[in-house]
């Protein structure tokens, strides 16, 4: 199964909010093979829980302003792991230490990888 134009939308919506906060290793999965109900997975990672939470918060604003529905929102408290359901997308904002010990990547390595294209990239320091 292929990702269509909507899931493609948000993805571009979300990783371009997610670079502005400075989101690193941004990966996104074709997940629509496995999971009837979800085409993407965004995965980032932030520095500290505080870069975590920001990431996820202008994820989260960015796709809400742009009229997609907020499922489920997770982990935002504790700012090591924060998941964002938005239905056709789900974003996982990853302290890196959970990012490592997870490995979301190895787990569905099975799947496609969706090309990420940033509309206008945070300069790398």
């Amino acid at each position: 199964m292929t990702v269509n134009e909507n899931p493609r939308a948000m993805l571009a919506i979300a990783a371009d909010a997610a670079d502005a906060k400075g989101a690193e290793d941004l990966v996104a999965l074709d997940v629509s093979g496995p999971l009837p109900l979800v085409d993407v997975f965004l995965i980032a990672t932030g520095r500290n829980e505080r870069n975590v939470g920001a990431i996820a918060d202008a994820i989260e604003d960015a796709l809400l302003e742009a009229g997609h529905k907020r499922v489920r929102r997770e982990g935002r408290r504790e700012g090591r792991w924060v998941l964002l359901d938005f239905g056709d997308l789900v974003a996982h904002v990853f302290h890196e230490d959970e990012r490592e010990y997870y490995a979301l990547e190895r787990l569905w390595k099975d799947c496609p990888v969706v090309p990420i294209t940033l509309s206008n990239p945070a300069p790398v320091e």
